[in-house]
């Protein structure tokens, strides 16, 4: 059978799928949640933990290409990427729990523990799914299984995210009674035993099958040079780039948002309605239903001082679900449209449903969760399909040098995503930081304390406006993405008749001969 038209089994996809839904036990964490732990649990400043997570990604500049030459450069009988998911499962699992660590120093101690932990945790991340991500690109050939590997990716990544989105503070409100150290620190164990689970069973279910030119030499510095040659690969990385400093700035914010912009009587009557208050509340006695959701903080307690973690978690697991539909139809565009052209809408799309939020009151509740059901549908179906176009940047990168680095282009991903989170989490401390921030404590809500006007509207600007116009940059960045679907099937087809002489070469046959 033709190299590009080799196919995966659902078996694999599946199995492929749960080492991001792993991965983003920590990611979506880290882009929700890690701003508010460092201000609200770890006790230090919005500026202070803006800087620790902008400073710790000068480490990332550094290990993530190395990471990315030394994963090329592996060989063992597994491949040169599938190891590393089994080396980095104890050392990942580790570190979740630590990072969210509250420990007994000072302000300065804290803040140092916390951009250690963060560099840790981060390396860690870069060596598990660096390799993992390169996988992509040495599963299949085929453009249109990868598209479709690609969406079993994510439809498992969003689901992960929907269960530590939705789950995640509820859990550490419910296991910490009180102490966010305590709960932060269990709910983290509780995730990095999925993730080992998770972990294990990628690494059996994957196989390497694309290999790169057994003649092929080549250094990293020469690497470093094909990719700053590659136009498409420069496209792509500042579309990572700014997608993900857009995105962290607002996923970051939300909590926020919910915290101290939303309507608490509106927010309470609209969670009521959806039979997610206690029966002490004021809402009714569900049943065993109501009890399960109650055992994971998903009812509001009878004080409600976890009204806006109920209202964040449904309204995040509730993106999350139009988030899955999305994906679901990524493949399908993408072959009727074409991936870049997908991207484009999308991202164009999303952006007037995100700028919508400026212009929407906080008792609004029903509007706020509408505007977002339709940016999760309109930027879903893109998730997959950028992935998918990093493989197709290594295909063309090969077609065009002869050399394959398949590593050292998605370290370079890795790097814009973690280096987006930096800087969307740094701009989002900034800002709050501008407009004068101080963290509120239940009591103080429950007592009728309110933000200013000045902090609700810096919050609402970092939820719509700010991304909405980063948003609109990422389409314009798509459009300098030069492979298109024409391209890209010529690419597939050169590279095919390429690879069967590689086959050759490497079980010792002279291509000559066998013709």
């Amino acid at each position: 059978m033709p190299d590009r038209l080799q196919k995966l089994s659902a078996f694999e996809k599946i199995g492929y799928s749960l080492g991001d839904a792993a991965a983003n036990f920590v990611w979506v964490t880290l882009v929700t949640f890690q701003l508010q732990f460092y201000t609200d649990t770890l006790a230090i400043t919005a500026a202070a933990a803006a800087w620790v997570l902008l400073l710790s990604r000068f480490w990332d500049a550094f290990f993530d290409p190395l990471m990315g030459a030394i994963a090329d450069r592996t060989q063992t009988r597994w491949g040169k990427f599938r190891p590393w998911i089994l080396w980095t499962t104890l050392p990942w699992a580790v570190m979740m729990v630590v990072a969210y660590t509250v420990p007994g120093f000072g302000g300065t101690g804290k803040i140092i523990f916390a951009c250690v932990t963060n560099i840790l945790l981060m390396t860690v991340y870069s060596a598990n799914n660096t390799p993992y991500s390169a996988l992509t690109g040495v599963m299949t050939a085929d453009v249109n299984d990868r598209t479709s590997l690609s969406s079993y990716r994510f439809v498992a990544a969003i689901l992960a995210g929907l269960v530590v989105g939705g789950f995640t503070l509820p859990l550490v409100a419910k296991f910490g009674q009180g102490n966010s150290a305590r709960g932060w620190q269990i709910t983290m164990g509780l995730w990095a035993m999925v993730c080992i689970v998770f972990f294990l069973i990628t690494f059996l279910t994957v196989r390497e099958r694309i290999l790169p030119d057994p003649r092929q030499r080549s250094s990293v510095k020469q690497d470093m040079g094909d990719l700053l040659k590659n136009s498409t690969w420069i496209a792509m990385f500042l579309f990572t780039l700014v997608h993900l400093t857009s995105h962290v700035m607002r996923s970051g914010a939300m909590p926020y948002y919910f915290k101290y912009d939303v309507n608490r009587d509106s927010l309470f009557a609209f969670l009521k309605s959806w039979g997610l208050t206690s029966f002490a509340a004021g809402g009714s006695d569900g049943g065993i239903w109501h009890s399960l959701l109650n055992k994971f903080g998903l009812i509001v307690d009878p004080q409600m001082t976890n009204l806006p973690d109920v209202g964040y978690s449904l309204w995040s697991m509730s993106s999350q679900a139009f988030t899955v539909i999305g994906i679901i139809c990524a493949t399908w565009l993408a072959i009727r449209f074409g991936k870049k052209a997908v991207v484009i809408a999308g991202f164009t799309g999303a952006a007037v449903f995100i700028a919508l939020f400026f212009f929407v009151r906080g008792d609004a509740i029903w509007t706020i969760f509408l505007c977002d059901w339709a940016r999760a549908l309109c930027y879903a179906p893109t998730i997959p399909l950028v992935w998918a176009m990093f493989a197709d940047v290594a295909d063309y990168a090969e077609w065009t040098t002869g050399r394959r680095a398949t590593g050292m282009i998605y370290a370079s991903v890795v790097f814009g995503l973690k280096a987006g989170v930096g800087l969307g989490v740094f701009l989002q401390g900034q800002l709050l930081s501008l407009v004068g921030y101080a963290p509120l404590n239940s009591s103080q809500l429950l007592a009728g304390a309110q933000q200013s006007t000045r902090v609700q509207w810096g919050i609402r600007m970092i939820v719509s406006v700010i991304p909405a116009g980063l948003f609109l940059v990422c389409a314009v960045c798509a459009i300098g993405y030069k492979i298109n679907k024409k391209l890209n099937i010529q690419i597939q087809d050169e590279l095919a008749e390429r690879r069967k002489q590689y086959v050759l070469i490497a079980s010792g046959m002279s291509p000559m001969t066998a013709e």
